[in-house]
């Protein structure tokens, strides 16, 4: 298998694994969402732990570990995305799975606006209309649905903010060091979540059942191995690649947001998604040009 086939299914299968992520989080009920996500940092911790230990990464993260800002940015890192995870949660567990899909189409097209804002970077005018369709289907939301998507607008904004500090840490932080620091700047808000619980109705890890103690006790590896296979699949494909697969998730979770789990979807809300689709459709369609023109400029140099 060459290189690029390789990177494109490692990438295709984190975005099919975190597609079905809802149905994982429903499957832990009657566990708490903020105690789901405490064991998810924890576990993810031991996890990136012993991956550490085989993969002799020891000397990689002491190396980390001598250079304070990469430190404060995964710190940084490591509340973003423990945002993320705490509001997706919440959202999967509280029946609004369909929220959390519009969260996850607007974000390719918000770290554009990140990269224009933040980074000072130039973007073609196609990804202008892009951002301006998106900005009225969040509007249409609002005014004609009569709900403020916060769901949908903090995953968008934790996530992109997230990407944006994994690119200033670049390459210096490789995807296991850097899940493992993320995990273990998190441990005081997962000890206090915890307290909390237990003095609260109690924990339910290991009082459930079996299968429920197993399923839980598998957060951790359910949520490094999506992240580890993007970090493969990543660097082996083109960004433009990334940013077309990259929908495959939204689409799962709107599908059984909506036909699985039969979440409510009035003309109003269609509206804002269809809007939104067609945001989507011009972002991509501008990706496909781009590529194509790269396609036939390479051959034109050689001559």
């Amino acid at each position: 298998m060459s290189t690029k086939s390789a990177g494109t299914l490692y990438t295709i299968g984190a975005y099919l694994l975190w597609g079905v992520f809802p149905l994982y989080f429903i499957l832990l009920d009657p566990t708490g969402p903020f105690e789901v996500v405490a064991w998810r940092l924890l576990l993810t911790l031991v996890f990136c732990v012993v991956l550490l230990t085989l993969t002799r990464g020891w000397q990689r993260l002491r190396e980390i570990w001598r250079r304070p800002r990469l430190l404060a940015l995964t710190a940084l890192a490591g509340l973003l995305i423990y945002v993320n995870w705490q509001v997706f949660v919440i959202a999967t567990m509280g029946e609004a799975v369909v929220e959390t899909s519009l969260g996850y189409f607007i974000n390719p097209i918000f770290t554009v606006l990140l990269g224009v804002l933040v980074l000072h970077e130039r973007i073609r005018a196609a990804q202008w209309v892009a951002i301006g369709i998106a900005a009225v289907a969040v509007g249409v939301i609002i005014v004609a649905h009569g709900t403020f998507p916060w769901i949908a607008l903090t995953l968008t904004a934790s996530f992109g903010l997230y990407g944006l500090v994994k690119k200033k840490i670049g390459p210096a932080v490789d995807a296991v060091s850097g899940l493992t620091l993320e995990s273990f700047w998190m441990i005081p808000i997962a000890v206090v979540i915890l307290v909390v619980v237990s003095g609260d109705g109690g924990i339910t890890m290991g009082t459930v059942s079996p299968l429920h103690t197993a399923l839980l006790s598998c957060a951790g590896i359910a949520t490094a191995v999506p992240l580890l296979l993007f970090a493969a699949g990543t660097r082996r494909v083109d960004l433009s690649l990334v940013g077309m697969i990259q929908f495959i998730t939204p689409i799962m979770q709107f599908l059984l947001g909506w036909a699985v789990l039969g979440e409510p979807m009035p003309p109003e809300r269609w509206t804002g998604f269809i809007l939104v689709w067609i945001a989507i459709a011009v972002f991509v369609g501008d990706l496909l040009v781009q590529k194509g023109r790269g396609r036939r400029a390479a051959p034109a140099q050689l001559v």
